[in-house]
């Protein structure tokens, strides 16, 4: 059985940060391959979805989406084609300006959304309004946008997810 995990980045981010970098290690001791896509060419979230939906998956039998911010965003509108196993979001850049979708039908058999409580980038409500509305377990910690000073408790939710899917 092929596993696969896609990385989506935030918008200034790059493919391969830290984040990325913690989170496959997790995914590759669950028997995943992990990609990462570059979208530093545009800083459009839904021409990233559209990069994202023209990827061609259909050698994988299970896919797992995460994205961080704008990466959140990506993640979940491609989930509602994609229909992914699993769907981790790190500070979901969910309701902003210059973002063309504000209602979402986000699907995982697993999810998780991540959020911080000092996030300036993104305002903690945003994430709270999206779970709310979608019955999405949310985990609020102590960190800023880009969660860095948790990442080790980030590696544990996903590790979490990723075994639930297991059973």
């Amino acid at each position: 059985m092929k596993k696969l995990v896609i990385y989506n980045h935030g918008k200034d981010s790059i493919p391969w940060g830290e984040k990325a970098l913690a989170l496959a290690a997790v995914a590759k001791r669950h028997g995943y391959e992990v990609i990462s896509p570059d979208y530093q060419q545009s800083n459009d979230p839904d021409w990233r979805v559209g990069q994202l939906l023209a990827m061609d998956l259909s050698a994988y039998d299970e896919v797992v989406l995460v994205g961080s911010s704008m990466g959140a965003y990506v993640a979940t509108v491609t989930s509602e084609i994609i229909k992914p196993r699993g769907l981790f979001l790190i500070a979901p850049a969910f309701y902003l300006p210059g973002y063309q979708r504000t209602e979402f039908r986000p699907y995982a058999e697993q999810s998780l959304a991540i959020h911080g409580w000092q996030d300036a980038i993104v305002p903690p409500e945003n994430a709270w309004r999206f779970c709310q509305q979608h019955h999405f377990p949310l985990f609020m910690l102590d960190g800023d946008h880009r969660l860095l000073s948790v990442l080790p408790i980030m590696a544990v939710e996903f590790e979490r997810l990723l075994a639930a899917l297991a059973i």
